[in-house]
């Protein structure tokens, strides 16, 4: 009775897994122990196409370990012929009262965070995304080295729906 269920499970997954026809990229990188300020986190989409418009979205999932309402990244995004495009980024993850944005019916919450909307790799060969925290307490000027809460920092890109 029991692999019949396991069965069941991995079919349903299976499913909902090649359901998702609008993503080109989706990948999520684990941070143990805390995800530490000089440790980018990287992605690499190789040989997207070059004529299709993609949005670029970020995704983590965080504990209730977190300490903030909201995020602060810093993105590099590296062209194949050694253009760089850097950015930094607030995202709200929780509501005054405290409640978090993310979605989720346990102790982990996954965000969905806009990164790019309409962009088109216009140049032939591999991107790489870094991803880094610049979260810091009120008051203070360094960040925090090791940010306690993000279990999972990935990137998503999907085909435009423009």
């Amino acid at each position: 009775m029991a692999i019949r269920k396991i069965g069941t499970l991995i079919v349903l997954v299976a499913c909902f897994i090649s359901c998702d026809q609008d993503s080109m990229f989706d990948q999520y990188k684990s941070i143990s122990g805390g995800w530490k300020i000089n440790e980018p986190i990287k992605f690499v989409i190789e040989q997207p196409d070059t004529i299709q418009d993609y949005d670029l979205f970020i995704t983590l999932r965080n504990t209730n370990d977190y300490q903030y309402n909201n995020l602060f990244l810093i993105t590099t995004l590296d062209f194949p012929h050694g253009k760089k495009f850097v950015d930094t980024l607030e995202y709200a993850m929780a509501e005054p009262d405290g409640s978090w944005l993310g979605r989720g019916f346990n102790d982990i919450k996954e965000s969905k965070l806009w990164y790019r909307e309409g962009v088109r790799f216009r140049e032939s060969g591999n991107y790489t995304l870094s991803i880094s925290h610049a979260v810091r307490k009120n008051g203070n000027i360094q960040g925090d080295q090791k940010l306690v809460g993000i279990t999972e920092v990935g990137l998503r890109v999907e085909q435009s729906q423009k």
